[in-house]
């Protein structure tokens, strides 16, 4: 923060607070649009007066406008959203906490985007957004691409920006997928991601759940073989974070694997790994998808999570996370995450 500003905010701190306040209301008609004043109260923690008189100043502006299904941002207010936005970062330590939890993560970046996807499910959409243009980044330099399901990692794939074409680009499917949310399984992930980009997709259509028996006949097969042989040449792995029971009953796990998950007291999961809050893997499904080892030998690796429910998975998932990985997460599991590290340092 320059010291112009600095000065403005210790002479005028009600300036700031009011700034930070007709912001986040700005943004979250933005991302929730159209809107009503009662919901909007709901979610920015304000009363409805304040809201009417908050939005009556923002109408005045020409900042947002009122339809019949509610309100909506203008292109003036897109505008400041935009203009503010690196100002408002500093204004709400953003940029502070991500240095912390760099350092605390152990990893090589952190990038926080405002707000909690636990009560603005449209909070996820902006960490689809920031993670398709770094992604977009490394098409350049690096070409072979796995990518894990998820809802974070669907908003991702919505994100890649349909001009970013390259036919050398080869998307992979970090696991197999016969389960029922097809919309959020890797295979659909990896297809969009070639569609959006003119790239090769690879698909491996195999259950989660595999027997030892059918494990071992599945490896042997030449087309398992070739992809992970691709595993193996990935540059990029692009995966969510999840909670580790809630991703267990997702699955439909059965009840045996459940009760493991749970007397190991796993935490998280990543890539069919279940991990204990020190990182320790309690728990692995047998499946054909990416290994672990082969993460970590990726040069570059984008985790994306958000919402402050995930946040104790996260710290888990974290704890045996490669330096090389870049964190995307939201304000909402920042906050949590250092509170959590400091309740820890007291304890």
């Amino acid at each position: 923060m320059d010291s112009l500003t600095e000065a403005k905010k210790k002479l005028m701190p009600e300036m700031t607070e009011l700034l930070k306040k007709r912001y986040q209301i700005l943004q979250t008609i933005q991302m929730e649009q159209p809107i009503g004043r009662r919901p909007l109260s709901e979610l920015a923690g304000m009363t409805e007066r304040d809201i009417r008189k908050e939005t009556d100043l923002l109408r005045n502006q020409q900042l947002i406008e009122t339809k019949t299904a509610g309100m909506i941002v203008s292109e003036q207010g897109l505008e400041v959203l935009e203009a503010l936005k690196d100002f408002m970062r500093e204004m709400s330590g953003l940029s502070n906490m991500e240095k912390e939890l760099k350092s605390l993560l152990g990893i090589s970046r952190v990038l926080i985007v405002p707000q909690n996807s636990d009560d603005i499910p449209a909070v996820k959409s902006n960490i689809g957004k920031e993670a398709a243009r770094l992604l977009e980044a490394k098409f350049p330099l690096y070409k072979k691409i796995a990518v894990t399901g998820g809802s974070t990692m669907a908003a991702i794939s919505k994100e890649i920006a349909s001009d970013k074409r390259d036919s050398s680009l080869q998307f992979i499917a970090a696991r197999g997928g016969l389960g029922e949310d097809v919309l959020h399984q890797a295979n659909t992930i990896a297809s969009l991601f070639a569609e959006k980009t003119s790239g090769a997709v690879k698909t491996l259509y195999l259950p989660d759940h595999l027997s030892a028996e059918a494990y071992e006949m599945m490896m042997r097969e030449p087309v398992i073989k070739e992809m992970m042989e691709l595993y193996d040449q990935t540059q990029v792995v692009v995966h969510g974070i999840g909670n580790a029971e809630e991703i267990a009953l997702q699955r439909k796990s059965s009840f045996e694997e459940v009760e493991k998950i749970r007397a190991g007291e796993a935490v998280s999961e990543a890539f069919g790994y279940y991990f204990d809050k020190n990182g320790n893997v309690v728990y692995r499904i047998r499946t054909a998808g990416i290994q672990i080892e082969q993460v970590q030998k990726a040069p570059f690796i984008l985790a994306v999570a958000g919402g402050r429910s995930k946040a104790k998975a996260i710290l888990s998932y974290f704890k045996i996370a490669p330096e090389q990985t870049v964190l995307i997460t939201d304000e909402g599991a920042a906050r949590k995450i250092i509170e959590l590290t400091q309740k820890q340092e007291e304890f």
